[in-house]
Formats: C-alpha cells, structure tokens, sequence
C-alpha cells in the first residue's frame, strides 16, 4: 500500500472522484454560515462523521496545520480534504472552487449593483452593514484576545503590534509588526503550548511540496517588482491581493486590516464601499475571503467588475493553498520543533494588535458618528457574543433597522 492509499493517520480510506468532491463541498459553500471556526465543525459533521473521509484524529491534525500556516484556515482545510478525497491536486481544487464560488457570485452581483443603491433608504442599508463591521470585528478581536493573548508576554506583544502599525501605516507596518511579533515570541512564548500529537500522511510527495513552497516564495518576492517595472494595473491589483492572503496569520478577520491597507490608501475602493462590501460578506455563506470579489468588482481603475474579482479572488487564496498543499509532506517534522511553535504563537498575538487597531480606524471611525451609532453597534457585538445569535441574522437586523431610522 502507498502513500496515496492512506488517511491522515496512516488508516486505510476509499477515495473517490474530484466531481463527488466538488458536489460535496458545494452543500457545504451553500449551507456554511458562521464564519470559518463553524465551517470546521461543518466539515466535521459531514465529512467525518457521516462521509467518513478521514478519523477525527487525523482531521485534528489537520486542523492543527492550517490553523499553524497564514491563510484562511477553513479554506485550506477544504483544499486539503479535496486533497485527500481526490488523490491529489485536482481533487483539492475541486473543493476551494466548490466551496468558493457560491459566495463569490453573490458578491461579485451586490458588488456590481451597488452603484445603483441611491436614496435613503439604500443611504440606511450601506450604513447598517457599516455598523455590523463594528459589531464583527469587535467580536473578533474579543475572541481572539481571549485565545491568542492568554498571557502577559502575548498581550505586550499584541501592544507593539498596535503602536507598529499606528506609527507606520500600510502593508510595511503590518508585516513589521507580525515579523517582529514572531522573532519576539521566539524569545518570549517558548515555555507556552499544549504538546503537540498525531500524524499527517497525505497523497503528496516531498517533491511536489517543495515546488508549492517555492512557488509561493517566488511569487511574494517577484510580483511587487512586475508591478512596479510594468505599471500594469492587473498585476498590481493580484500582487496586493496575493500579499494580504500570504500574511493572514490567526483567523480570516485578520483580512480586514491587510485588505484595507491594499485597496483603501491608494484609493481603488472608497472606505464607505470596503466597509458596506465587508458587512455583507457576513450575511454570506462560505469563506469570508470571497470579500476580496466583492472588492474585485467595485474597484474603481480597471480591472474591475467579474475580471476584478478573479483577479481578485486567485490572488488571495492562491498563497494559502499553495503554502498547506507544500507543508502537508512536511508538517510531521516542522511542528514538533519548539522555535517554530514559538514564533507562531509571537505572529499570532502580534495580529490581534492589527485587528485591534483596525477595530478603531477605519471600522469604528467610518461608522459611529453619534450616539445611535454606538447603540446599534453595540446590540450587534452583544447579540453576536452573548446570545450567539448568527452573523447574519445580526446582518440583516441591523441593515433593516439602520433602513428604517434614515426614512423617518
């Protein structure tokens, strides 16, 4: 028996067809509400459990990986299972695309129709799905407190992240807070941690993770300097969107501030439209990357429009998969050793400190301006944290309820 024959944990599974792949995570694109901690459980549900694609112990380990690498983890544990169903690449294609597209065509659809919201009634809905931005990433930064900064070394690591990106705004201060935070937790979060147990054993050999590896290093260092030699606008908007994807490091809101910083400064999406575009990817189902569609789709220098959002869309999800599917040969190795696990506990408290300090600007800043504001904002993190109501029922309570404030 080879590799190819074997789950997760070294256990003997079927494997099936890319197109039995696709249909399934098709269901899960069209039914996964929640965000991407629900999507796991989603995928557990059926595929573990009922599907029996792969052991609970091997999916937890998988878990673990993507959780490990930048990039929007339930994504590339879909690629990965599609991986494993699919006996190869193919099959974990089948799955991202599967589990993308429903969400993406919606986006890519309000995207291109919101220029023809006018009125107050359209004023009202934009600025309810403002105020769910706050509500959410406020959320956000509370969960991820609570689980990335448990301890003091971390939550001081979290505050130099916060005064880094104040103080150098971008991208560049983005990577230097998270590049910072993980060589600080190489020195400060050794002794923290769970030991680590289980076995990866996928269909894919070393030689081709090393490929995937190198072609996500080579694509990080070679497209800024195509975009800066030709000018062009496409390569440009695939190398912002390709850079936000590659440093997405502790959770899928963590997009915000790096999108934000690509698309927003220099002015290709106005603040009011990221922020609307962002709301309405929480009432949404599927991946909360496929924002970058809706972004794709409303930007003002073309590309725009569906070619905007494919651009778009491969730019930021190519980075993540590319890194799980070169890691997967090697993850059995890599994870066991205590400096790597250090520096990704430093890279994970280091973003809380970017969601936090986009939290304030430009979410709160673009969206509470009086004391009706800070209300509804605050009935949405409230309803979303302590009565676990789902993101998008607080979507559409908000967005009606701002609709029927602008009209009276």
């Amino acid at each position: 028996m080879n590799a190819s024959d074997k789950s997760g944990t070294g256990t003997e599974t079927a494997r099936g067809s890319c197109g039995e792949v696709f249909l399934a995570f098709l269901k899960l694109g069209l039914t996964s509400f929640g965000g991407p901690i629900a999507h796991l459980g989603y995928y557990r549900d059926e595929l573990v459990v009922r599907r029996k694609w792969i052991d609970e112990a091997g999916y937890a380990d998988l878990v673990a990986l993507c959780q490990f690498l930048p990039g929007p983890a339930s994504s590339q544990v879909a690629f990965a299972l599609g991986v494993l169903r699919g006996n190869g690449l193919l099959g974990g294609l089948a799955a991202s695309l599967a589990f993308t597209l429903p969400s993406a065509l919606v986006l890519v659809a309000l995207g291109l129709s919101a220029t023809a919201l006018t009125g107050p009634y359209a004023e009202g809905l934009l600025h309810g799905l403002k105020l769910v931005a706050v509500a959410i990433v406020a959320q956000a930064v509370w969960g991820m407190a609570k689980s990335l900064t448990p301890d003091k070394p971390r939550a001081a690591i979290a505050l130099m992240a916060v005064g880094v990106v104040v103080f150098a705004t971008g991208a560049s201060g983005q990577i230097a807070a998270i590049g910072g935070g993980a060589i600080i937790g190489l020195w400060l979060c050794r002794s923290n941690g769970a030991p680590v147990t289980g076995h990866l054993n996928f269909p894919v050999s070393r030689r081709g993770g090393m490929i995937a590896l190198f072609i996500f290093a080579a694509l990080f260092v070679i497209l800024p300097v195509l975009a800066a030699t030709t000018g062009a606008q496409s390569v440009a908007v695939f190398d912002a969107f390709y850079r936000a994807g590659a440093l997405v490091f502790g959770g899928g809101h963590v997009v915000l501030p790096l999108l934000q910083a690509e698309v927003v400064t220099p002015e290709w999406v106005s603040r009011e439209a990221f922020l609307a575009g962002y709301g309405l990817a929480q009432a949404v189902p599927g991946p909360l990357f496929t924002f970058a569609a809706y972004l794709g789709a409303v930007m003002q220098p073309e590309p725009n429009g569906l070619s905007g959002a494919i651009i778009a869309l491969t730019g930021i999800f190519l980075p993540g998969l590319l890194l799980v599917y070169g890691m997967l040969p090697f993850w059995d190795r890599l994870r066991l050793r205590p400096a790597a696990q250090a520096a990704m506990r430093g890279a994970n408290a280091a973003v809380v400190g970017i969601l936090g300090a986009a939290l304030y600007d430009p979410v709160w800043t673009g969206a509470v301006f009086s004391s009706r504001d800070f209300a509804l904002a605050l009935a949405g993190f409230l309803l979303l944290t302590l009565w676990k109501v789902q993101p998008w029922i607080v979507v559409a309570l908000l967005a009606l309820i701002s609709m029927g404030l602008a009209a009276f």
